[in-house]
């Protein structure tokens, strides 16, 4: 155990100094070389990403196209409108191709500075924002946007025509997707603040009155309709996850499940108590052993 330990000790010297050799221009030109590699990484993926632009734009413009009264149709009112749309697809395609080389290439300039123990939190960091990142898109895909599209044509009629922009619909699209994706990622923050003893799973269960009114404001602020449906549709996930946020905090708690460590402002404030209790139990000792004479005597 000792040996492993003192191994430990000397592989992660032996990375410090690595790292601290490495002047600030060698970092520049470390640097430079993973976002090339990253922006080449992302062109090969949008030139493949071309390659089925028609395929992904139908799956984009599904549930819009679903929604759509009979006969109607998305319309383009500008000349690169239609152009705009596929070259941003391509640009989507692209990021998802990319995205697990690009990671690499993040991992690989900042894990010289790293020490063993924090390199651990690489994967369950992957992973998490991997999965979180799977399930926004997928709840945005196929039961938000959708929603929200269902409460758009329920305006139609003889006299309004529902006749959606493509580029609006897409926008539309974009940032509910971005936005839930965001919001999935609420575990792996909490993940990582409570492996650094940040926040604990007691902090987050006597907030969650706050968390739930929080989730209300931040569905009313990402759907663009008043419906409360909607809403409710978006704020469910919030409350849900942070309530799985509440149980991963308080398996990963460094001193173990149940377990909550005391606040650093706690324990400074435990020790000022105890040094104010000593100082005046020893000022107190001090006034009573003193002679009488030293006492000034009652007129």
């Amino acid at each position: 155990m000792a040996n492993a330990q003192q191994r430990l000790t000397k592989e992660e010297r032996g990375d410090e100094t690595a790292n601290a050799t490495m002047g600030f221009l060698e970092h520049l030109d470390e640097l430079r070389r993973r976002i090339i590699r990253s922006c080449a990484a992302l062109g090969v993926g949008m030139l493949a990403s071309f390659l089925f632009v028609d395929r992904i734009a139908d799956f984009v413009l599904a549930p819009t196209l679903r929604m759509l009264p009979p006969g109607a149709t998305l319309i383009m009112t500008r000349p690169g409108e239609g152009f705009s749309f596929y070259l941003d697809l391509a640009l989507i395609g692209g990021v998802v191709l990319a995205a697990p080389y690009v990671t690499f290439q993040a991992w690989r300039f900042i894990s010289p500075g790293l020490y063993a123990r924090e390199r651990r939190l690489i994967v369950p960091f992957i992973l998490l924002t991997t999965l979180g990142t799977i399930a926004g898109a997928l709840f945005s895909h196929y039961l938000l946007f959708p929603a929200m599209m269902t409460f758009f044509r329920g305006f139609d009629s003889p006299r309004m025509r529902f006749m959606p922009r493509v580029e609006d619909t897409f926008e539309l699209y974009k940032n509910m997707m971005i936005g839930m994706v965001a919001v999935f990622q609420i575990p792996t923050l909490v993940f990582f603040l409570a492996r650094m003893q940040l926040v604990t799973a007691r902090f987050l269960w006597r907030h969650t009155q706050y968390a739930i009114f929080i989730s209300f404001v931040v569905a009313a602020l990402l759907t663009p309709s008043p419906d409360p449906w909607n809403q409710t549709v978006v704020a469910l996930p919030m409350i849900a996850l942070y309530v799985l946020s509440i149980g991963i905090a308080w398996v990963v708690a460094p001193t173990g499940p149940g377990r909550k460590p005391a606040p650093p402002t706690e324990r400074a404030s435990q020790h000022l108590k105890l040094v104010f209790a000593a100082t005046v139990i020893d000022h107190a000792l001090r006034r009573r052993d003193r002679p009488a004479r030293e006492f000034p005597r009652p007129l």
